[in-house]
């Protein structure tokens, strides 16, 4: 439930108003589904008594994305960062491997989990995602593999990375877990590399509940894969390699499929919001709202804003708070990047200084409220709230600067003896 514009600093609930939203808005609600036409299939599961070890929803699910993106080999997980792992371990990857700091942390852990050492790389300002010329002044000896993330959906500089990986004979492999749905000149991500890995985690365009998929062309690597995450078992008691239990069950399965079944008018409704954001902010000072490329096909799940601090006259932290306070669970995506979390922020503590563009993004990215949770008129809000803030940038400073000195004199007062 909407409640009211604001008018007046007063009102913020920063500083004891009302917030302006009954009810959070997300980044990344889960998208509802048909819900009857999920339990027929999970009901058609329970009939037949075929819960998990490759199903035939999984087997559906694996052709259908298959057949989508025009790759030969898919292989669902249980999650997108065992699939990561599998991926890793099957293409023999070792010792180093080149990442963007400024991603989920899950893809530098991935690596470690499987004796990898990240080695952070800078990021182009432009697209967010790996600079190529920054990637080969660090490619080494100990180098074996350059791990790409397709970040917001928006493709890696595929045909750079390609290049340099097939000079410096590298594993190419991508995370394309924003990125179902999307292209790279035209062709769908999902071909790219030695193979590509999507996440159907529950916040995804597409999910199943929790869930992963590695796509490839390469059917050795399809089959070790497949062996890796069933325990390594070719058959019945016959395990030919290590292995773990990375498989995805049939009632993830079924919720794939599901809401596979409903990304165009997702990906249109995502589309139209994106639109809509895009009118509504523009025009408000030191918010640069993220482009899509409208060449390409995009599936728009994420509004980025980046924020200037010196244009807008406030930080991208003092805005989210103000957004948050109001219900508006702005997120700072990726904050403060992988090179600052542990164990990589104790390990290489310099790492920063050779990550310019990821410390200035870490500072300034904040994703919107999106998806089919958040409706036109609460774009709109958000929009209002956003133009407000920066209009009254100045007394903001000064009523919130007011309540952390009030909140430090408070602090300094206890237990002073009178």
């Amino acid at each position: 439930m909407i409640e009211r514009r604001r008018h007046s600093i007063s009102e913020l609930a920063l500083f004891g108003g009302s917030p302006m939203f009954s009810t959070p808005l997300h980044v990344g609600r889960p998208v509802v589904v048909d819900s009857a036409r999920f339990l027929r299939r999970v009901e058609d599961a329970l009939e037949r008594g075929w819960f998990t070890n490759n199903g035939p929803y999984v087997q559906e699910l694996e052709r259908r994305v298959a057949d989508m993106l025009g790759v030969e080999h898919c292989i669902a997980t249980a999650n997108a960062t065992l699939a990561l792992q599998l991926l890793i371990r099957a293409t023999g990857v070792s010792g180093e491997a080149i990442v963007p700091s400024f991603t989920f942390v899950a893809t530098a852990h991935a690596l470690s989990w499987e004796g990898v050492r990240p080695i952070f790389c800078d990021v182009s300002a432009e697209t967010m995602n790996l600079d190529p010329a920054e990637v080969e002044r660090l490619i080494t000896p100990r180098t074996s593999a350059i791990l790409g993330v397709h970040l917001w959906g928006r493709a890696c500089a595929i045909d750079e990375l390609s290049t340099l990986a097939q000079r410096h004979q590298l594993t190419l492999i991508f995370d394309a877990a924003h990125a179902f749905g999307c292209t790279h000149h035209g062709v769908p991500i999902g071909r790219f590399g030695r193979a590509e890995v999507f996440s159907f985690h529950a916040t995804k365009i597409v999910h199943a509940f929790e869930g992963g998929m590695i796509t490839t062309n390469d059917r050795e690597l399809a089959d070790r894969l497949r062996l890796m995450r069933n325990f390594g078992f070719a058959d019945y008691d016959q395990v030919e390699c290590l292995g773990t239990n990375a498989k995805m069950s049939e009632a993830a399965a079924a919720m794939g499929l599901t809401t596979l079944d409903d990304l165009p008018q997702v990906v249109a409704a995502n589309r139209d919001r994106y639109i809509l954001y895009r009118k509504s902010l523009a025009g408000i000072r030191g918010i640069d709202l993220l482009a899509y490329d409208e060449r390409e096909r995009s599936n728009y799940q994420y509004v980025v804003v980046l924020v200037d601090h010196a244009a807008a006259g406030l930080t991208r932290d003092e805005l989210q708070s103000a957004l948050v306070a109001e219900n508006i669970l702005a997120r700072r995506y990726f904050f403060p990047g992988c090179h600052r979390m542990e164990p990589y922020r104790t390990r290489d503590p310099a790492t920063a200084e050779r990550l310019p563009i990821t410390e200035q993004l870490a500072e300034s990215v904040l994703a919107l409220p999106s998806g089919l949770s958040v409706g036109g008129e609460e774009i709109e809000q958000v929009a209002d709230l956003l133009r407000f803030l920066v209009e009254h940038a100045r007394e903001l400073k000064r009523e919130l600067q007011r309540s952390r000195d009030a909140q430090l004199a408070q602090t300094r007062g206890v237990g002073t003896v009178t």
